[in-house]
């Protein structure tokens, strides 16, 4: 979290679309690796401090961040690797 601060204050001054994009790419990534089930929740929390109004801030995250959730299966369904016979 402290690298993605960093660099979104590096960010601070280029346009939001460009930001957003790199955000997003993160965001996705970060997803693609903790998305298993039962991380549900803690994908889901979020900063209750905001310096944006709050319609503003949502519409930038709509538009540029995934919505979370579960990508990968269930473990008994992922491991349950059967040989044809």
């Amino acid at each position: 979290m402290q690298a993605v601060r960093q660099e979104l204050h590096k960010r601070w001054h280029e346009r939001i679309a460009e930001t957003g994009d790199w955000l997003r790419s993160v965001v996705q990534g970060y997803f693609n690796y903790h998305a298993v089930p039962g991380n549900f929740a803690a994908l889901r929390r979020r900063s209750q401090r905001h310096r944006l109004p709050w319609e503003r801030f949502r519409s930038i995250l709509d538009r540029y961040l995934p919505l979370p959730r579960i990508l990968h299966p269930e473990p008994g369904v992922r491991f349950d690797a059967r040989h044809p016979r």
